[in-house]
């Protein structure tokens, strides 16, 4: 994996995300999705408080704050943990489904998070993936995301409560809010598809 340039650093939030090495499936089925969350909890947690994900058919998104790491620690950890995570996958695809190669471009990107109103966006975008793919029509209707924790109706991912009420105050404000940005962003597309008709 090629040595990242801008280091992660302790505190900070961060945008992760990888897609398939030839735009196909990362994920066939869904005990893929239930064994990534299982390596997610197991690799990551220990250096990122995951604030919202969303595992998609061929991507994931991630937001995530770096624990209080020391700062010479924190990049090569979470680097680190990044690359177990998707090497220990990419392992148990191939030996499932008798393939050989990678699953995932090489490197995972780490995006840091600027502004607390593009953490608010990019919260509304990871959980509105799923819907923006025409996977489901709600986001409550996609199994691999949590937004259900969020909305508190499912207990399976732990959950940072104070984060939500620090940036949306609650999960109602927060489902009024998504509510509009995925009416806003299809209003968007159906404009510019008439556009283009």
């Amino acid at each position: 994996m090629p040595r990242r340039k801008i280091p992660f650093v302790a505190g900070k939030y961060y945008h992760f995300y990888n897609r398939s090495n030839d735009r196909r499936a990362i994920f066939f089925e869904r005990d893929n999705y239930l064994y990534f969350l299982q390596g997610m909890q197991k690799y990551l947690l220990p250096h990122i408080d995951i604030l919202a994900y969303t595992l998609m058919p061929t991507h994931y998104h991630i937001l995530g704050q770096v624990r209080d790491l020391p700062c010479s620690a924190a990049s090569p950890a979470v680097s680190r943990a990044m690359m177990r995570l998707i090497v220990s996958y990419t392992k148990a695809i191939n030996k499932r489904f008798a393939r050989n190669g990678m699953l995932f471009q090489p490197q995972f990107c780490g995006k840091p998070v600027q502004t607390s109103q593009y953490l608010r966006t990019l919260c509304m975008y990871i959980h509105a993936n799923p819907v923006k793919d025409r996977l489901v029509t709600r986001p409550e209707d996609w199994e691999f995301s949590d937004y259900r924790e969020w909305m508190g109706k499912r207990q399976r991912w732990p959950i940072n409560h104070a984060f939500i009420a620090e940036h949306f105050e609650s999960p109602e404000t927060y489902q009024q809010l998504i509510t509009a940005f995925i009416e806003t962003r299809k209003a968007a597309r159906d404009h510019d598809q008439r556009a283009t008709d």
